[in-house]
Parts: structure tokens; C-alpha cells; sequence
């Protein structure tokens, strides 16, 4: 294991700190960032302003990446999704007769926006701002603890909570795409529960968001959870401005037990009381996220109690056709059904958006690249073990 600080998880303060005990000029860390965020430079020997000395030393003592993109895939709509090996040097991993896809790996993926004209957007954003939107999605953990019923990302179960740097780094990787160069936005939509690694979620987003760091608005910041009520209280307390997201997927607690286990312990009634508190610690709408599932929970009935949670909390309704994955027993929505759904909500005043299907040429469910990687994976071990 590499011990070496890893680039991504340090501050301004935390890095001047380790340059200065090693013997070089404090100013040398604002030089480091400036690379890494501005220019988004890794290697030390394209740091032209830095001695040759110096480069060498700060190579041999900091560990600048820590994942390996092992997939990667472009989808004939614009969006980029990345598979990420984390930890462990090529070197290591060849010595251990290891293939380079195999350990903990997760998913990012970057979301170019459509180009839009004649019409403002949510958050005062214009047009011009539509045209250069780039969200990235990124993923907090590997695997995920919550095990949805109909999501890809939590079949094997949590293996490992991300570091701080290793979530920054994902957004590192997305703007070194073709294409991409600066991301605009970001939420914390890709593989596992963020608020079950809060610390190193909360140190992420506040490199995120550092003038020092990607500079990212909070407000262009999206934090996703399935619902912990202690949790989101916490995150309020916190006061960035971030939007939270409630992964609700039902209109009550009968169906949503049925597909998220943790709903057997947290009624909605307690995610709307945390809600309702963020919203007024904060001043931030919140927005429910409801993946519509073909005769589960996509009925008229289903919205009209929707609106009834939606409408106390000023929710955004953020409605998203289910992307089906090979062995799970769901289906996606009829567009009819959808638009209804739709209809239902805007007429009891909620105001709903039904999010565009991206990337569907490619795998474009949450941890669905990943479960394909690791059906594959057994073979290729085997093959290079034989």
C-alpha cells in the first residue's frame, strides 16, 4: 500500500505543511494547486515553474493519482462514463499476476447539457450557461450499503467508503475528457449512500467548491441520500449551500419498504420532518428524486399522494425513467404513463421535471458498467492465473 499523502485530500494548509518538512519554500504548495486545479496537471515534471529538484521531490513524496480508469465509454449523446480502479500501483498489481480491473472499483460520469435557447433555466441560470453545462456524477462509496432493489450499484453490497481526495479525484478525471475541460456541476448521484460517509463527502465538497480548489459554486452542488433523517439534520448544521436530494421512489411507506431495506427503519413522515428542517436551516428547496418502475409505483393514484408529500416541503419532483438492468425483475415506464404522472403533479401545483434519458446507448444505470465489469472479471482472473 502506497503511504505517500494523496494530492486530492489535501488543503492549502495541510499541503504547506508536509512541503515545508520537507525542506522547500511554502509557496510551493499554492504552485502544486494551481496545477492541479487550474491546469489540472498531475506530473510533477510538466510543472515548469517548479526547480527540476524540486519536482523530483515532490514525486517521490505525494501520490498525485490514486485511481486507474480501467473503462471507459462515450454514448452518442455526449456523455462520458468512467470505470475506476482505486489503490494499488501497476506495479504491484502485475507483480501480484493481478488484472488491472480487478479490486475496488467505482463509477463517475460526466453529462454534457443539451443546447437550449430561448428560455431561462432553473437557478437564474441562462442560456449561455445551458450551452457549457457539464455535470459531473460521482459516486461517494464503492458498492452501497442501502441494496435498492432495483439498482445495480448495492447488489454486491458496500465495500469501502471513498476517501475525500478519491471523490475529488473523479471529478479530476471527468475534466481531463475530451471535450470537457472545466465542469460546471456536480452531484452526488453515482455509486453508494453520501451521507453514510459524511466526513470525507462534506471534505470533498468543500474542495470542490474552495477558490483554491475547482472553484464549483455550492450551489451547483448536489447531494443525494436515500434517507437519513439524523443525517440530513447534520448536513443542515453544516450550512453549505448545497441542494439536497431525497431519493424517495415511492409515495408511501408500503411500497417504498418493499424496494429500499432501509425503509423499514425510516418512515417518510421522518425524511419529511429532516427535510422540512433543512429547508428552513438553509433557506434550499429540496428536491424529491422518484424513479418511476412500469406498474410499481407509476399509477395516478401513486402521484396524487406524491403531491401531498411534495406540496407542505415547496419539493422539486425530479421524475427519471428506470434504466432496466439484466436480472432484476423491473421494467420502464410507458412514455404515456410518465407524462400522466407528470400531469398529476403540475396540477396539484409540485413542480415537476422529468429528467432526460442519457446515455442509454451505453451503461447507463448507476453502477451498471461496474456489475458488467464484474461478470467478466472471474474469467479474466482466471485466465491470467493459469
Amino acid at each position: 500500500m502506497d503511504a505517500r499523502p494523496h494530492i486530492f485530500d489535501l488543503d492549502p494548509d495541510q499541503l504547506r505543511q508536509h512541503i515545508q518538512a520537507w525542506g522547500l519554500p511554502a509557496y510551493r504548495a499554492d504552485q502544486v494547486l494551481q496545477w492541479l486545479y487550474q491546469r489540472h496537471v498531475v506530473e510533477p515534471d510538466l510543472m515548469a515553474n517548479i526547480s527540476k529538484a524540486d519536482r523530483d521531490l515532490l514525486a517521490a513524496r505525494l501520490r498525485f493519482t490514486d485511481g486507474h480508469v480501467t473503462q471507459h465509454q462515450v454514448a452518442t449523446d455526449g456523455v462520458q462514463k468512467l470505470l475506476v480502479r482505486w489503490g494499488g500501483s501497476g506495479e504491484d498489481r502485475a507483480a501480484e499476476n493481478t488484472p488491472p480491473d480487478i479490486g475496488p472499483r467505482s463509477e463517475c460520469v460526466m453529462i454534457p447539457s443539451p443546447v437550449r435557447v430561448g428560455a431561462a433555466h432553473t437557478g437564474g441560470e441562462t442560456d449561455r450557461d445551458s450551452r457549457s453545462r457539464k455535470t459531473a456524477c460521482i459516486s461517494s462509496q464503492v458498492g452501497c450499503p442501502v441494496g435498492c432493489r432495483f439498482c445495480a450499484s448495492g447488489l454486491g453490497g458496500l465495500e469501502v467508503n471513498l476517501t475525500a481526495g478519491q471523490i475529488v479525484e473523479q471529478v479530476w478525471q471527468l475534466t481531463r475528457l475530451a471535450g470537457v475541460d472545466r465542469i460546471t456541476h456536480v452531484v452526488f448521484m453515482g455509486m453508494g449512500e453520501p451521507l453514510a460517509n459524511f466526513e470525507n463527502v462534506i471534505r470533498a465538497v468543500h474542495t470542490l467548491t474552495a477558490p483554491w480548489g475547482f472553484g464549483i459554486s455550492a450551489r451547483r452542488v448536489t447531494i443525494s441520500t436515500v434517507g437519513l433523517p439524523a443525517q440530513i439534520r447534520r448536513l443542515a448544521d453544516v450550512q453549505l449551500p448545497v441542494t439536497l436530494a431525497i431519493s424517495l421512489h415511492a409515495p408511501n411507506d408500503d411500497i417504498r419498504r418493499q424496494l429500499i431495506p432501509w425503509a423499514q427503519h425510516v418512515s417518510i413522515d421522518q425524511l419529511t420532518d429532516a427535510g422540512q428542517y433543512y429547508f428552513q436551516r438553509t433557506g434550499r428547496e429540496v428536491t424529491f428524486e422518484y424513479t418511476l418502475l412500469r406498474g410499481v409505483n407509476d399509477r395516478p393514484e401513486h402521484a396524487r399522494q406524491l403531491a401531498t408529500l411534495a406540496n407542505p416541503l415547496r419539493a422539486n419532483v425530479n421524475l427519471i425513467r428506470y434504466n432496466e438492468i439484466t436480472g432484476l425483475p423491473y421494467h420502464r415506464p410507458a412514455s404515456d404513463d410518465v407524462h400522466q404522472f407528470q400531469a398529476v403533479l403540475r396540477a396539484a401545483g409540485v413542480n415537476t421535471h422529468i429528467r432526460a434519458s442519457r446515455g442509454r446507448d451505453i451503461a447507463a444505470a448507476c453502477g451498471q458498467l461496474r456489475h458488467e465489469a464484474d461478470h467478466a472479471a472471474p474469467a479474466a482472473l482466471n485466465q491470467a492465473r493459469s
